[in-house]
């Protein structure tokens, strides 16, 4: 790193390091950690406006705590860049994301400093906890601290661990920082931000408060004292102190997260006391970068940028997203439809639902970071007529699990979920692939679950989930499709009915979702059938058999787990016919993938083009040998 624009911070490779400074220095520090965040994730891309809020606390909790012998806990991930650049990944922040790369989120195996693995919000307080009970019963003294923010505190998990830690006895020495910046990837919502933000959001407390300081002056006269005690006081008619006080936890604040002298001095007091403890700081998302601060949402997370002109928008890609394809049928359908309502766990960007949430905003629903009321909510309202749409990533879902099974599909309630995001995701890694949706929605009682091969495909099966009466998914992948034009109508599918594509001979793939193209693909090379399979549940029972007793063998293809995925409906179908055909079942392997790219991952899996046709020409070499047709005459 260049010396001479970052004199401190190239000299700190380990916090270790930074301990090395005088306190007087951590402010240069800050300013050194913040230009130089906004240097690299400029080049790479990535989330950026959360780190920018935590410089200040990340300088402050690795100079007064001795990581990693001290446990430091990142709650969601997003704010952890800072983190990262000052345990030993400065000179490698760039290549986030990236194959091979500094991984976007903590991750144990990359660093020792990287406590716990998160990608999915809210189990900071729970991990710390479990860590603090552990040490204590080895009478370890080491600190166990928290940071949760960003949005995590909305979550039932987080109030679940707070409760379980403000009761315990003996007490649990754990520190939790809340990171109030009254942001998620979109604003925060709900009755806890609004109480959160009571206290910053007062002008007259502010006021006053700012106004005693100024009159008062010196903090040693009796008045002076006075004053803080009044400011305690009267801090209960404003912020939240009571209820983490009823809960269990000592309430400090809140106070100035970017105020790095006033952090330091609060940190070093709550050092040395015991038990469960809570520090409220206000922080503002993209501090120190004027344009993330004016634009928080749009700065969440980047593409590379350059830093002096900003995000430069581009042109609308020639293809929607399947993403887009959602948006643009719920608002139609919406408009066809009233008893359509639209509810979002705080995706609202990502799941494309912001021009829903401008034209319907009162059949509009964004719960916060909270899956699992998501899906009960859904299950609610289509208790009382309502058609409920839950837009949700597939590896969010997962955390909705319980509440699918018990309160939606259990009943045949009338609810269709949206999958976003489902297969391979790419630079987000292992915790954000959507890798087990299909077999973990299958092996459900009273689930259709549809998977397109095309934009347009995606669009009917929305409709055809809509119009279904009962539980129904469709799950679709990031980013763009083959290119398909999406007609205007709602049309439907007739469920459980696959689409014949190329008739050959020999072996019949079929194909499960977004991998048609390559499938169709080497089917037209080898001379083979290609099926465009549509449903994984209910199967195309019909089709499959005329298909088993005219070919070798089936091949199954699908953007999800091997194990218990699509190919295993087909191999339990023929099964319980009594059919022994040969059967190869590509998808994504028994492991957990990095982050790279969709196409790079894709390859690695086996799954474009070149993969599928060696995949086939180990199976059966034979293929690679054209038919000799008989001559005539």
């Amino acid at each position: 790193m260049d010396s001479q624009r970052y004199p401190r911070l190239s000299r700190i490779s380990v916090p270790a390091d930074l301990r090395e400074f005088t306190e007087a220095e951590l402010p240069a520090i800050a300013d050194e950690l913040r230009g130089y965040l906004i240097e690299a994730v400029s080049q790479s891309g990535g989330h950026f406006g959360a780190g920018l809020g935590v410089i200040e606390l990340t300088v402050a909790l690795h100079y007064l705590f001795d990581t990693p012998v001290d446990r430091l806990v990142w709650d969601v991930g997003h704010q952890c860049y800072p983190h990262k650049i000052l345990t030993g990944r400065r000179d490698t922040i760039h290549t986030v994301k990236q194959k091979d790369g500094v991984a976007p989120f903590p991750r144990r195996e990359e660093s020792e400093y990287d406590t716990f693995g998160v990608g999915h919000s809210s189990t900071s307080i729970s991990a710390a906890l479990g860590m603090a009970i552990a040490l204590q019963a080895k009478g370890d003294e080491r600190k166990v601290v928290a940071v949760i923010g960003d949005g995590a505190m909305t979550a039932g998990m987080a109030f679940e661990a707070l409760n379980h830690g403000g009761g315990m006895d003996p007490e649990p020495n754990l520190l939790v920082v809340l990171n109030d910046n009254r942001m998620s990837i979109s604003e925060n919502v709900g009755g806890l931000t609004r109480m959160l933000g009571r206290m910053s959001g007062s002008r007259t407390f502010n006021a006053l408060r700012e106004g005693g300081k100024k009159l008062l002056g010196d903090k040693r006269r009796p008045a002076a004292r006075f004053m803080r005690r009044w400011e305690e006081h009267w801090k209960g008619m404003f912020v939240p102190s009571t209820l983490f006080e009823e809960m269990g936890f000592h309430y400090t604040g809140p106070i100035d997260g970017h105020d790095l002298p006033a952090l330091l001095a609060t940190l070093k007091t709550l050092q040395g006391l015991k038990g469960p403890q809570l520090l409220h700081i206000i922080t503002t998302k993209g501090k120190g970068y004027q344009r993330a601060e004016g634009d928080q949402i749009e700065y969440h997370a980047v593409g590379p940028f350059d830093p002096i002109v900003g995000i430069v928008k581009k042109p609308a890609p020639a293809k929607p997203t399947y993403t887009q394809v959602f948006g643009d049928w719920l608002c139609e359908m919406a408009a066809a439809e009233d008893k359509l309502m639209a509810i979002t766990p705080a995706m609202r960007e990502g799941s494309g639902l912001v021009r829903f949430s401008k034209e319907f905003p009162q059949r509009y629903f964004d719960v916060a970071i909270a899956e699992q009321h998501a899906v009960t909510l859904a299950a609610g309202m289509a208790c009382e007529g309502a058609k409920p749409v839950l837009a949700i990533y597939s590896t969010f879902l997962q955390r909705g699990y319980d509440q699918l099974i018990h309160d939606v599909a259990l009943q045949g309630l009338d609810v269709l979920f949206a999958i976003d995001r489902g297969g391979v995701v790419g630079p987000d890694g292992a915790t954000h692939s959507g890798s087990f949706d299909l077999s973990f929605l299958r092996c459900i009682p009273n689930m259709v679950v549809m998977a397109p091969a095309d934009e347009n495909e995606c669009r009917q099966m929305l409709s055809t989930g809509f119009r279904h009466a009962g539980p129904a998914a469709v799950r679709y992948p990031r980013g763009s499709g083959p290119g398909v034009a999406v007609q205007p109508t709602l049309d439907t599918l007739p469920i459980g009915k696959a689409e014949l594509g190329h008739r050959g001979a020999g072996i019949a793939l079929l194909s499960f979702g977004a991998l048609l193209p390559a499938v169709e693909k080497v089917g037209r090379e080898l001379g083979l059938t290609v099926v465009n399979m549509r449903f994984i549940k209910p199967l195309d029972r019909a089709l499959l058999l005329e298909l088993a007793a005219s070919h070798q063998g089936f091949a199954t293809v699908e953007d999800n787990a091997v194990m218990g995925g699509a190919g295993s409906g087909v191999a339990e179908l023929l099964s319980a016919e009594g059919i022994a055909l040969p059967m190869l079942h590509l998808g994504l392997p028994d492991l957990y993938q990095e982050h790279a790219s969709r196409e790079q991952l894709l390859a690695e899996a086996g799954l474009d083009a070149d993969g599928i046709r060696a995949a086939l020409l180990r199976r059966w070499p034979t293929l690679a040998t054209p038919p000799v047709r008989a001559s005539i005459g």
